[in-house]
């Protein structure tokens, strides 16, 4: 939970939908906010205008390319993000099923670096796990 001494840091395009939605899940002390907006001339960018919204974030920091990027690997990786194919999700449900089995793969069982997976960098992880160890790893919740 963020908090007015610990913020979460937001940065988006200038959509205004960001602006008015942001509030409604979090105090505005508790957010840094600022907006990347891209400046296009023949549909390649030639210009970025880098704004804060809320808080304090620094102008420098204000950037949405890892979260473009990971846009673009989750759709990449997962046909149901893909509109006009044969897997494109029409229920939300099987979705969020697939999102989590995506980021599960991603976070404990695929490799960022020669020797570790993101979980094990944050430490929350201190192996790499495989597809045997998450089906049958048995949940306390069950019991």
């Amino acid at each position: 939970m963020p908090y007015p001494d610990k913020k979460i840091e937001i940065f988006s395009d200038g959509h205004d939908d960001y602006t008015n939605t942001i509030p409604e899940y979090y105090a505005e002390t508790c957010v840094d906010y600022g907006q990347v907006i891209k400046i296009r001339k023949g549909g390649k960018i030639v210009d970025k205008i880098k704004k804060v919204i809320y808080g304090t974030p620094k102008i420098k920091e204000i950037e949405t390319t890892d979260i473009e990027n990971m846009n673009s690997i989750c759709r990449e990786r997962q046909g149901r993000l893909v509109r006009e194919t044969k897997c494109f999700s029409k229920k939300r449900p099987k979705l969020i099923n697939s999102f989590e089995l995506f980021h599960f793969y991603w976070n404990f069982v695929d490799k960022l670096t020669k020797t570790e997976t993101p979980a094990m960098l944050e430490g929350l992880a201190d192996h790499q796990w495989n597809w045997e160890q998450f089906f049958y790893f048995p949940l306390s919740i069950l019991n």
